[in-house]
């Protein structure tokens, strides 16, 4: 992975490449980034960076040894631990080393991948994916020998707030004080649930969400999509690169027209169209059903800011859905707004929770009708 790779954030990639210039090191990283966003290949573009043998305007090679070995995950002294836990095929002693074949290939397949991507991957049934003691245990025998061929041997923790108490605290003797040339790299999506203790020992790089012309850009040059597609996909996407390489696979569906038949029939109180709609959204895939949701969301956001500032600060692609937008912006105020987003968010959050789908489109219906109706 080369910095290259990942669109945009040149201001994170600069900082990183300075410290490896300046020689300031930091031996524990913390890479902090909510799902979706860069954090992930951004720590491995880093550690493929530190030990590359060629490194030239401020990115690794890809060619030399190590870069090529890095590239494939595959570099001895390159040591990675994720949230594992048994499945129909490894019924005990899960680690990341018994996992690590399909870690890799999720990985290379789409690097800003999620917690609960990997959760379908791994398939445990419904059980907690974690960290264990006796992989942390591991990690320190691993980095007390002699590194194999490279500069820096480097551990990536993925997720680190799975870990336990026992787990983490096995680890902060070796995060503070680590055998010379050793980075310790942890990528987290949910600071807040780290040990203080792993956070004060850690120095910490914020990765941001995309903006909407990185995602865009790497759509287009990844993804071998057109530019109109490129901005549909973005806007549902809101900064986030996993969900849309996720979109793409989702573009024959016309989010547009039937956003705008549900809030129509919903604002007019057609309960025969507000049922037959709510049974066709209830049939579609789960992740469809939230990228509606998302969508309605954004035209709620952009129909107040067009009432208020007009288009300067619209990301709606006005060729598109500016119509809607326009018209939306007439009946609704501030607080609708906020009454219909929070609806939305709610009905967002069921459908994560598998609650039955159809009902929560049912549900949301009456509740966006009743906030409609409201003089």
């Amino acid at each position: 992975m080369q910095f290259s790779e990942i669109p945009g954030l040149q201001e994170v990639k600069t900082t990183l490449v300075n410290s490896v210039t300046n020689n300031h090191v930091a031996h524990a990283q913390l890479f902090a980034g909510v799902e979706g966003s860069a954090a992930l290949p951004l720590a491995l573009a880093y550690a493929t960076y530190v030990n590359c043998l060629e490194k030239a305007d401020g990115d690794s090679c890809g060619k030399c040894s190590s870069c090529s070995k890095y590239n494939k995950l595959i570099h001895p002294d390159l040591h990675i631990i994720f949230p594992v836990t048994t499945n129909k095929k490894i019924t005990k002693d899960a680690s990341s080393e018994v996992f690590f074949p399909e870690w890799r290939e999720t990985f290379l397949a789409n690097p800003f991948f999620t917690f609960n991507d990997w959760m379908e991957v791994i398939d445990g049934e419904n059980k907690q994916l974690l960290i264990n003691v006796e992989e942390s245990r591991t990690v320190v025998k691993k980095i007390s020998m002699k590194a194999f061929e490279a500069e820096y041997k480097v551990v990536i923790i993925w997720l680190p707030e799975t870990m336990r108490a026992e787990g983490a605290n096995a680890l902060l003797k070796s995060l503070e004080e680590p055998p010379a040339k050793t980075l310790f790299l942890l990528i987290t999506a949910k600071q807040e649930k780290l040990l203080t203790t792993i956070i004060s020992r850690t120095q910490r790089v914020q990765v941001r969400l995309f903006n909407d012309a990185e995602i865009r850009q790497y759509l287009i040059q990844h993804r071998n999509i057109s530019e109109a597609q490129a901005k549909r996909v973005t806007y549902l996407a809101d900064g986030n690169m996993r969900e849309a390489i996720q979109l793409l696979s989702e573009e024959d569906q016309d989010h547009e027209s039937k956003i705008r038949d549900w809030f129509r029939a919903c604002f007019g109180s057609k309960l025969q169209d507000m049922i037959r709609m709510s049974d066709e959204f209830g049939s579609l895939p789960r992740e469809l059903q939230k990228s509606l949701l998302q969508y309605g969301l954004g035209i709620f956001r952009d129909s107040l800011m067009y009432k208020e500032v007009g288009t300067d600060l619209l990301r709606v692609d006005e060729e598109s859905s500016d119509d809607m937008v326009q018209k939306f912006s007439n009946v609704i105020d501030f607080q609708k707004v906020v009454s219909l987003s929070q609806v939305l968010n709610e009905a967002h959050a069921e459908i994560e929770r598998n609650i039955n789908s159809k009902m929560v489109f049912m549900d949301t219906s009456f509740q966006m009708n009743k906030i409609f109706k409201q003089k």
